[in-house]
């Protein structure tokens, strides 16, 4: 994946990394020199609410987001944005970006997972979908894409469509709020103090998603630095703190054989 042969002029072979925490999303493309690895550009789920969606920035629509956004950054920092637009119309069909034929070829990465599973319907799927769809070319199948029925060999567009834009969080929110509804307020009390219904989901996502095209520009976070860090662990001891510590365990010693 990182390797490249030397016929190929120093061109360096780029990586599509996908990445999930417990709260956050990060997508980057990188590639690998001797010295460590170089990352070009990257993206994440806590710069959405930039753009529009003020929570549920973790799940398979938000993944489709991220994807799209460090798509859309790398272009412009290339100087390909114009050229190479992408699919501006999200309908859940697989798209592959095209060379031009009189102009710079397409952006090209392969996708890193990392310990993820590769499973049918897995979020790094659409990351890449949203990736593909901003217009970088990364080789891939649709048969990983949510909504890929394995008998029929075929993807159900709709399908994936309605899970770009939260279909199912809307489902599942309508779902609870009829048959549970402390527990929606409970699991969903971040969309209601944002005043998201289900029914607003898909068109702030369609508003997220022309946002993201107009300025995918990254923004320096403004936030201060701690006047008092915080320190979870030891505090590195200087070379005279470990040669006394040395010199208190030579003394105990001694006393305790002393002793006996």
């Amino acid at each position: 994946m990182i390797t490249q042969d030397k016929n190929k002029y120093n061109t360096p072979r780029y990586r599509f990394v996908v990445r999930f925490s417990n709260k956050d999303i990060t997508c980057q493309i990188i590639y690998s020199k001797i010295s460590g690895d170089i990352v070009v550009s990257a993206a994440y789920g806590h710069e959405l609410p930039r753009y529009g969606m003020p929570v549920g920035y973790h799940n398979y629509a938000a993944a489709y987001a991220v994807g799209l956004l460090l798509a859309r950054r790398t272009l412009k920092k290339l100087g390909l944005a114009d050229k190479y637009k992408g699919n501006e119309n999200i309908n859940g069909e697989d798209y592959n970006v095209e060379d031009l034929a009189d102009g710079p070829r397409a952006f090209a990465a392969v996708l890193d997972v990392g310990l993820r599973r590769t499973t049918t319907g897995a979020k790094v799927f659409a990351a890449l979908k949203g990736a593909t769809d901003g217009g970088i070319s990364i080789p891939h199948k649709e048969t990983r894409f949510v909504g890929y029925d394995k008998e029929a060999k075929k993807l159900n567009a709709d399908v994936l469509r309605k899970y770009i834009f939260g279909g199912n969080v809307a489902d599942y929110m309508e779902h609870l709020k009829e048959e549970d509804p402390a527990r929606f307020e409970k699991h969903f009390s971040q969309y209601i103090k944002a005043g998201l219904k289900s029914g607003d989901l898909e068109k702030t996502w369609q508003k997220v998603h022309k946002a993201i095209r107009e300025n995918p520009d990254f923004v320096k976070s403004t936030k201060k630095r701690p006047e008092v860090q915080k320190r979870f662990g030891r505090t590195k001891m200087s070379l005279a703190q470990r040669k006394d510590r040395i010199r208190q365990k030579k003394e105990a010693r001694a006393r305790q054989a002393a002793q006996q």
